[in-house]
Order: C-alpha cells, then sequence, then structure tokens
C-alpha cells in the first residue's frame, strides 16, 4: 500500500513497551496488529520507565512497524499520588500538542494510562474530525475511593466524574474489561457509541507450560521439591495480599509449602516486613524479563490472584490470564461475585477465599496439598483450553482491532460481548 494513503491511527499511551507494565504490553499488541493490517501506526509515550523512572527509552524508533515516539518529563515513577498527577498532566499537555500537529489522522486510540488520557483524546478528535476509540483498563476516581484515598463526595472525584462523562458522550467507541467494569461505566453517564466487553488477553507469544523438571527457573531459585503458591504482578492497594501472608504464618512448620511474591509494587512492602520478621516459608523475586516469564509462571503449583472487596468492576486482574495460560489452578483471594469469581465456576479451575478469612485460607490451601497432582493438571488443562478457545490473544486482540477499524457509530448505543 502506498505509504501516503493508509489510515493513520495516533494511541495515546504512557506506558509502551520494551516498558514491562501490562497497560504497555497490551498497547503494543493492538498498535502492531494495526500495522500488519496496512494501517500507520503512531505512538505517544513516555521516554522514561513507568515503575522506574530512571530508566530511559529511545526518544524515536520504529517497533515492528510502529512508530513510537516518546515525551520527556512525563514519568517520574510512583513515589506519591502528587509525583504521579504531575507526571500524567505532563504527558498530557505534550501529547495533546503532538496529536493536534500530526501530518494526517484518521483515528485516535486513548486508554487510561494516565487516567485523563480518553479527555486528551477528545480534544484531538474533535479538533481534528477524527473518531476517538476510548479502552478502559480501569475506573478513576473510582478507584481513589475505593481504596479510601478520596471522598465521594470530594470536588475532586466530582470534576473528575464530569470530565469521564465528556470523554463517555464523545467516544465512538468504548471497550471495557469485564461486565461489571460495563455495568459501572454504564451507570456513569450516557455512552454515545457502542459499548464493548473484551477482555484482555494473555502475552501468548510468551506463554507456555514448562514442566517443573525441565524448569531452569525451579532449579535455579532453590525451588525442587517445594509446592509453590506464586503471586506475580503488581502489589498495590487494589490487590491486598495480607490475608495470605497471615496464612502463610500459620503454615510455617510445613517446610514443603513456599509463597513466591514475584514482581514489585507498593504493597510489596508488605513482602519484606513479614520475611525480616522471620517468615522463613515466603521469598520476594523482582518482576521478571518477559523473555523468562513463561519460566517463572510455570514454576508455581498453584497462583494466588487477589481482587480488593471495592474494586470489583473498577480494575481488572490480568495476572489471571497468564496463570491460566501455563496450564496453573487458581486460588482467588477477593470477592464474588466477580470476574476471577465467575471464570473459576466456569471452568472448574480453583478455589476462593474471602479477604481476612485466614482460618478458611489455611483449610484451602490444607486441602490443595490434599488434590492429587492429577487433578491440579486437569485444572490447569482446562485453564489452558479457555485461553485457546475465547481468550487468546488472536481472538480478542482481532477483536479490539475490529473496533479500532469500523466507522464511528453515530448516536446508537449497544453492548456488545465479544467473549465470556
Amino acid at each position: 500500500m502506498d505509504p501516503d494513503r493508509r489510515k493513520t491511527l495516533l494511541v495515546l499511551s504512557q506506558v509502551y513497551v520494551p516498558d514491562p507494565a501490562s497497560v504497555g504490553q497490551h498497547m503494543a499488541d493492538a498498535a502492531e496488529e494495526m500495522a500488519r493490517r496496512g494501517h500507520r501506526v503512531v505512538v505517544l509515550t513516555s521516554r522514561n520507565g513507568y515503575d522506574d523512572p530512571r530508566v530511559r527509552y529511545e526518544r524515536r524508533e520504529t517497533l515492528r512497524g510502529v512508530d513510537v515516539r516518546r515525551l520527556r518529563l512525563s514519568s517520574f515513577g510512583k513515589g506519591s499520588i502528587a509525583i504521579r498527577l504531575l507526571a500524567g498532566a505532563l504527558f498530557l499537555v505534550q501529547a495533546v500538542a503532538r496529536g493536534l500537529l500530526l501530518r494526517r489522522l484518521d483515528c485516535v486510540l486513548v486508554s487510561t494510562s494516565p487516567p485523563m488520557c480518553g479527555l486528551a483524546g477528545v480534544l484531538i478528535g474533535a479538533v481534528r474530525r477524527v473518531p476517538v476509540k476510548y479502552w478502559v483498563m480501569d475506573l478513576n476516581p473510582d478507584q481513589m475511593v475505593a481504596l479510601g484515598k478520596l471522598r465521594e463526595d470530594s470536588l475532586a472525584v466530582r470534576a473528575f466524574d464530569l470530565l469521564n462523562r465528556i470523554v463517555l458522550r464523545r467516544a465512538d467507541d468504548v471497550v471495557v474489561l469485564d461486565r461489571f467494569m460495563a455495568a459501572r461505566l454504564a451507570r456513569k453517564g450516557e455512552i454515545r457509541g457502542t459499548l464493548t466487553v473484551l477482555p484482555p488477553w494473555p502475552l501468548d507469544d510468551h506463554l507456555e507450560p514448562v514442566p517443573h523438571a525441565a524448569n531452569p527457573f525451579r532449579r535455579d531459585q532453590g525451588l525442587d521439591g517445594r509446592f509453590v503458591v506464586m503471586y506475580s504482578g503488581n502489589h498495590g492497594p487494589s490487590n491486598p495480599i495480607a490475608t495470605a501472608l497471615a496464612a502463610a504464618a500459620e503454615l510455617r512448620g510445613d517446610a514443603s509449602l513456599l509463597f513466591l511474591f514475584v514482581g514489585g509494587g507498593i504493597g510489596k512492602v508488605e513482602v519484606e516486613e513479614a520475611i525480616r520478621a522471620g517468615a522463613s516459608n515466603v521469598r520476594s523475586l523482582p518482576s521478571q524479563a518477559l523473555s523468562a516469564i513463561r519460566y517463572s509462571l510455570s514454576a508455581a503449583d498453584l497462583h494466588l490472584v487477589t481482587v480488593g472487596d471495592g474494586v470489583v468492576g473498577i480494575v481488572h486482574p490480568c495476572k489471571v490470564y497468564g496463570a491460566m495460560a501455563v496450564g496453573r489452578p487458581i486460588l482467588l483471594l477477593g470477592p464474588s461475585p466477580s470476574h476471577v469469581a465467575d471464570l473459576i465456576d466456569e471452568h472448574r479451575i480453583g478455589w476462593r477465599v474471602d479477604h481476612g478469612d485466614v482460618a478458611g485460607a489455611v483449610r484451602v490451601l490444607e486441602e490443595i496439598r490434599r488434590t492429587t497432582d492429577e487433578e491440579r493438571a486437569r485444572m490447569g488443562e482446562r485453564a489452558r483450553q479457555a485461553i485457546r478457545s475465547h481468550l487468546s490473544k488472536r481472538a480478542l486482540c482481532g477483536a479490539l482491532c475490529d473496533v479500532l477499524e469500523r466507522a464511528g457509530q453515530g448516536s446508537s448505543i449497544a453492548l456488545r460481548t465479544d467473549t465470556t
């Protein structure tokens, strides 16, 4: 196709590969698929790492057909909410200026990183008269209210909600991650375009089950002969782990049982404190390279997924898909109904415990230990089959790109759910 005749998609995301954050990985998958479909794709993102701002990426480069342009002064780490808001504001100012001046533009894709990215997208869309596609990864100020950081009746929350309603009314398509998020978002106000439910996909290109006996990660970490309960991903207030750590303390007499917490985030301090207090059955590791993720995730016998009681429909537990993709059963620490509880019940791939129920967590973990290797393997295979049948990258990323390619829907409203 003549490069000058290709349609141009502008992607705004504070995070993008090679940064390991999940939002950036999924944005990259979508951008690369659109480039493969013949579109000119331009990404505006941060030049510094999302978790570690000391990491510095190339100012501009072409990654798998995508023109990636990185902006200065747009990521200062996660030291405080104020710092994150400042970085987000500086990113959006630069992104709007660049977007308004971009040569040729046919569509804008925005997500919720930073939280007000949608507003930047609709501003560019209005001035340039192009459709806006809004991919909602989490909901704010809902998350801040649920975590007790802001009051629901505060001026900041009311202003934030007003801006959200503006974005929802002006976006041509709104994509959310689960049915709970769709219901919550619909309550915020009129959605002018089409509301589509599409769960995020696992990183299929990097995930496959690795048997314990052939897993170098288990060997290198000295995990042979131990039953590993793994939490892998961001440790944040929306994913509380206190009940799991308390259960680990109760089970410290079982030398063959290990709780392994992999990743970063402000919640990791709880793990470190437990280790300093003498928790011999708790271990902490940093985030693993994407190239090694199949080995680290496969090293688990059981994956722990946590969802805060107040954040159902506000944040989406993406880590569950990686665990399913490597064929491991799930222990949900969180409420029902919820998206992960739905997956566990529908596919019979694990167990669930309420937050605060330490005795219940101990009881369920002991039950899991009594479950045969064969039964856990069957659970893992059912999890993998769910990924292959309707939760794969090919199916879900393809469906998202279909949304990006379709024309605006005018004032029509419809709810389309592409997967269960």
